[in-house]
């Protein structure tokens, strides 16, 4: 075991990362097999894979922006806009992209162009590497950084609308509506999701910050490394096309209108191709001087997207509450609800989304990462964005016990009440941070807070996150069942544009360590006091809105 001891702290967890994995989830579905369509498996890899990618993209993504030695040497708060506003997109498209998939493209189509795109967005963004080899200059490709950058994040965003809705959905024809057998087969598939996004920030986040082996160009690798995982879930899927495995499941359910002329000129399925590679340069704006300041309210800095965005949720939200008294007061009532929930959906994922913006350059910056007894090299700090899927991996298990003896004792929590634990659970999580400051040494805390920040940051997700979805689905009317559908996935866009605005007020220039510290922690106290009383003033409220439910469950 010499070549372990040799290795560097942040290698030592990417080797026993992936120990762990190979062991464990070989394991998961040998005891699973037989109670499973295989197709469920083929899904699995495809998911997981297409999950390190993004999840190895999202852990580098402003940390790169920001590194001063590297290409885009962008300020932290012009960082955290554009951050803000790829996560809004990436939220968003899939519900166009959903919409593409169930009217005429299918979903063998929308996953596999979906996945295609993604690739070539990874390894857009690896695209310096092609330095190393002498092919140009270094000084050609930095000329080049910030249009081709932007270009990636466009195919990232585009590919993920069509790939991650119609996996999902995907997955859900293999099984009959309402099955238990289909809850256990989307928990497995869920399970993939997580594992996809432990393994990425631990190996992509080793290569990525790894400058002494891999210099200037280490980000790119990290990037490259996301593209090959991107592209291993595309080997898996195509395999399952290969083979049969997925039967007759997923095919277009319009191909008269898929293959129909368009003026006679250009099919309905290639339009589709050709306007997704045409919408690049819209995204382009919008990622580039959408997230520009136009108008400067209160004191805030509201960009073209961001003024697009939230006027969409007034209009949505107009228009659901007018609907619903032209029905019933039970149907008002219900969407009342959901727009409670809304809220409360949206404020949760702001603040829990600072962990790819504001709490990791927190971890790079403020937090010990070395382990004393292990080594004395510290960890990259991006792999830190594995420790919450590692702690869902482990704790899953244990909520659906807790969840289970609950229900059995008639005492499982409402709706509501599940939201508002999840919330105040949330905000204790940020007042770790400050607490740690107390133990801080000149600036740099103790990386035992770090952790317990996340482990209450994924009790919190476990209370909340599963339970939305659902419910919205059984409280929506069903005349318009889509519309609530898509309202509701425009609280998690919502949420990283509202996000961009809390990670920017930890922005304070080039600061010490310690001052650095200072400014952290005012805003991650205000973050977790808000989260608190907001947590506590939905538990006050619960018993109305439960009644506002009408006994959905």
């Amino acid at each position: 075991m010499e070549w372990f001891s040799s290795l560097s702290l942040a290698y030592k967890l990417l080797v026993t990362g992936w120990i762990f994995v190979l062991l464990w989830v070989p394991y998961v579905i040998y005891t699973n097999k037989r109670h499973h369509p295989g197709a469920l498996f083929v899904l699995f890899f495809a998911e997981l894979w297409e999950r390190f990618s993004y999840y190895g993209m999202r852990a580098l993504l402003v940390l790169y922006m920001i590194d001063k030695g590297a290409e885009l040497m962008y300020e932290k708060s012009h960082a955290y806009a554009i951050y803000g506003a790829y996560g809004a997109m990436v939220y968003a498209t899939p519900l166009l992209g959903g919409l593409i998939a169930e009217k005429y493209f299918g979903y063998r189509k929308s996953i596999l162009w979906g996945g295609i795109l993604m690739a070539l967005g990874h390894f857009t963004m690896a695209f310096p590497i092609l330095s190393s080899f002498g092919i140009a200059s270094p000084e050609f490709f930095k000329s080049l950084t910030e249009p081709v950058f932007f270009i990636a994040l466009g195919l990232l965003i585009l590919g993920n609308g069509f790939f991650k809705p119609n996996i999902s959905s995907f997955v859900g024809t293999f099984y009959e509506e309402g099955s238990e057998l289909r809850d256990r087969g989307f928990n497995l598939f869920y399970m993939g999701i997580n594992v996809g996004a432990f393994l990425a920030p631990i190996t992509c986040g080793a290569i990525g910050q790894d400058h002494l082996n891999f210099g200037e160009n280490s980000w790119h690798y990290g990037f490259g490394l996301a593209g090959i995982g991107m592209v291993l879930g595309l080997l898996v899927f195509l395999y399952g096309l290969r083979t049969g495995i997925f039967k007759n499941n997923g095919h277009s359910p319009n191909k008269e209108l898929l293959e129909s002329k368009i003026y006679n000129l250009i099919s309905v399925k290639n339009f589709t191709y050709l306007g997704t590679l045409l919408c690049i340069p819209i995204i382009f704006f919008l990622l580039n001087n959408g997230a520009k300041p136009l108008f400067y309210p209160f004191g805030k800095e509201l960009s073209f997207l961001d003024i697009t965005l939230f006027s969409m949720v007034v209009f949505m939200i107009f228009y659901l509450y007018n609907h619903g008294k032209s029905i019933t007061k039970e149907a008002l009532d219900k969407i009342k609800v959901i727009m409670f929930l809304f809220f409360y959906s949206t404020l949760f994922w702001a603040f829990f989304e600072l962990a790819g913006s504001a709490i990791t350059v927190y971890t790079e910056t403020n937090v010990d990462r070395t382990i004393s007894w292990l080594d004395s090299e510290p960890l990259s700090s991006s792999q830190f964005m594995g420790v919450n899927p590692l702690y869902i991996i482990l704790l899953v298990p244990v909520f659906n016990f807790i969840w289970k003896y609950l229900k059995k004792n008639n005492m499982e929590p409402s709706a509501p009440m599940k939201f508002a634990i999840g919330t105040i659970l949330l905000g204790l999580g940020f007042l770790a941070f400050p607490l740690g400051g107390l133990f801080a040494v000149k600036g740099m805390v103790p990386l035992t807070f770090l952790l317990i920040a996340y482990l209450l940051h994924t009790l919190g997700e476990l209370c909340l996150s599963p339970v939305g979805l659902s419910l919205v689905t059984k409280l929506a009317p069903k005349q318009i069942i889509g519309f609530v559908m898509g309202f509701w996935f425009l609280s998690s866009s919502l949420a990283h544009l509202l996000g961009k605005f809390i990670a920017q007020e930890t922005d304070g220039g080039d600061l010490s360590p310690v001052e650095a510290l200072e400014q952290f922690n005012g805003v991650f106290t205000s973050v977790g006091i808000y989260a608190v009383i907001a947590g506590l003033v939905l538990v006050f409220l619960s018993p109305k809105i439960k009644s506002w439910m009408h006994g959905v469950n």
